[in-house]
């Protein structure tokens, strides 16, 4: 028998204009846990959309073997039903079900099509014991956290005796507990002999659990490292990835920090449905012209809560306190308001909150501020074309065309997408919410710098983000949130690690509480 549970053959796939995959190789032993990895747009995931039945047999070239045998995957039920479970970084769970109904759906354990609820609850209750859950399957998904409906992805797929399983980004919207605890997870999987594939830009994770990592660039692969024979370092890695060394994960920047622009003061927010609990308390802050400012906290801090309700109140109720702009208070009740005010706001959640997913890139892209491309409330599609054709080039978003839809792009271009559409607000405070989510290394770097260039033409920039290297690696100064109240706020010279993690603890005294 093969020591490959599977390998992809020379895979090529191509959508109108572009070459998404070029004769690429994947090789995955029994029982490891194999990394792929690549910028977005490498093709990652349309290489696992091709393993999966996604896109079935006959939309691509090449061969697919597991366990041996050749496999023709017309739907994605074929290759579950011999073991194949792919988990997407868009959890595909039903808030309105319980933990068991999520398991169990479209598998359901049933005799003459009705349900046996005794048997899914029981069968359930084992699969959570055996990912570390502890929550009672009649738990409805919306009552428990991201990090436990990634262990319900993991029970569902184990419930359909999955043999190698692929994960696309599974820990990108994970705290770092439970990112630990997934990836932990993983290696208990591998002791049982169940294979992985793990999809992440998270380069640290992947070094410290992967036997293999496969490296694409372009629709290409570059290189598999056996970790047990050779030190995959991240750099190794990174080179692999963009074609060259990064030397800095961040772009050099000078400081030009002018006059406070923006201001809250003593702002309170309660819950939109439990209104006698407060999420945001007496919230203090300042941004000024051509500053980078970042906010810090663990998930549930408030920061995103934060975020929208000073965007127009669109979070929240009972919200109070003042806002003020270049010394002068300012109203803004909505979101028309906040935006007519200078304000823009690129949400963490780009998919639902940033982009019309079926309509174009340029439409995107100018949608929020047609007034620029329009006459008497007419288009003017030749200047639409040019305003994001050129916010296209400045943020080298990769796609043949501006009339390519916004859902068919990678996570980067999407960002890059979200964030073009916002500069073509022409703020003057910028508000950024976890703005690399989910984005390789590449990308990153080219947006950071787009980052810096934003301030340095002198927008206020306020800087939300889980990973603490890029709040220091980015932020002139930096306030800590913990349960809803700024609990530090330290300048580029005095913030690490450790003194923003004490903070962000409540840890960390109280000395630079809410300090304007």
């Amino acid at each position: 028998m093969s020591d490959f549970i599977l390998e992809m053959r020379n895979i090529t796939k191509t959508f109108p204009g572009v070459k998404a995959l070029n004769n690429v190789n994947l090789q995955v032993k029994q029982g490891e846990i194999h990394a792929l990895v690549g910028e977005n747009g490498a093709g990652k995931s349309t290489l696992m959309k091709v393993l999966s039945g996604v896109h079935p047999y006959g939309t691509y070239d090449g061969s697919i073997l597991y366990e041996g045998q050749e496999c023709q995957f017309k739907n994605i039920k074929q290759s579950e039903n011999l073991g194949i479970v792919i988990i997407h970084q868009e959890l595909a769970l039903s808030p309105y079900l319980s933990i068991a109904e999520n398991i169990f759906l479209g598998n359901e354990r049933q005799s003459n099509k009705i349900i046996k609820w005794q048997a899914t609850f029981s069968e359930s209750k084992k699969l959570l014991t055996r990912v570390g859950l502890k929550d009672s399957p009649e738990t409805p998904v919306m009552d428990i956290g991201v990090g436990k409906q990634q262990l319900v992805e993991i029970a569902k797929a184990l419930s359909k005796n999955v043999k190698l399983l692929i994960l696309d980004e599974p820990t990108a919207a994970l705290n770092e507990t439970d990112s630990e605890n997934l990836l932990k997870l993983l290696l208990e999987l591998k002791e049982q002999g169940i294979s992985s594939i793990l999809i992440s830009h998270k380069l640290n994770e992947v070094s410290s659990v992967s036997d293999s990592i496969t490296v694409l660039r372009d629709g290409k692969t570059i290189e598999t490292l056996d970790t047990s024979v050779e030190r995959a370092s991240e750099e190794r890695i990174i080179k692999g990835m963009v074609g060259r060394e990064l030397t800095s994960r961040f772009p050099d920047r000078t400081e030009k920090v002018g006059e406070t622009v923006f201001e809250v003061k003593n702002w309170d927010v309660y819950h939109p449905q439990q209104q006698d609990r407060k999420i945001i308390d007496n919230v203090n802050l300042n941004i000024k012209k051509g500053e980078i400012v970042g906010i810090a906290g663990l998930m549930g801090a408030g920061r995103t809560e934060l975020a929208m309700s000073i965007f127009g109140k669109s979070y929240g109720k009972k919200i109070s306190g003042e806002l003020y702009k270049n010394g002068k208070r300012i109203q803004a009740n909505n979101v028309s308001q906040a935006i007519d005010l200078g304000i823009a706001y690129v949400s963490e959640d780009r998919k639902t909150y940033g982009l019309n997913l079926i309509d174009d890139i340029k439409r995107n892209i100018t949608l929020s501020n047609l007034q620029r491309i329009s006459n008497n409330a007419v288009i003017n599609e030749n200047k639409e074309v040019m305003e994001s054709q050129s916010l296209r080039d400045k943020l080298n978003i990769k796609t043949p065309t501006l009339e390519q839809l916004a859902g068919n792009l990678s996570g980067g271009n999407q960002q890059k997408v979200v964030l073009s559409k916002w500069i073509f607000t022409e703020p003057d405070i910028l508000i950024l919410d976890e703005p690399t989510r989910g984005i390789d290394v590449g990308a990153k770097f080219e947006i950071y710098t787009q980052i810096n260039e934003l301030a340095a033409q002198g927008l206020a920039v306020l800087v939300i983000s889980s990973e603490l290297p890029e709040v220091l690696g980015l932020s002139d100064r930096i306030y800590v949130m913990n349960e809803g109240r700024i609990t530090g706020e330290l300048q580029k010279d005095e913030a690490d690690q450790e003194s923003v993690m004490r903070y962000m603890t409540g840890t960390g005294g109280a000395s630079h509480a809410n300090v304007n």
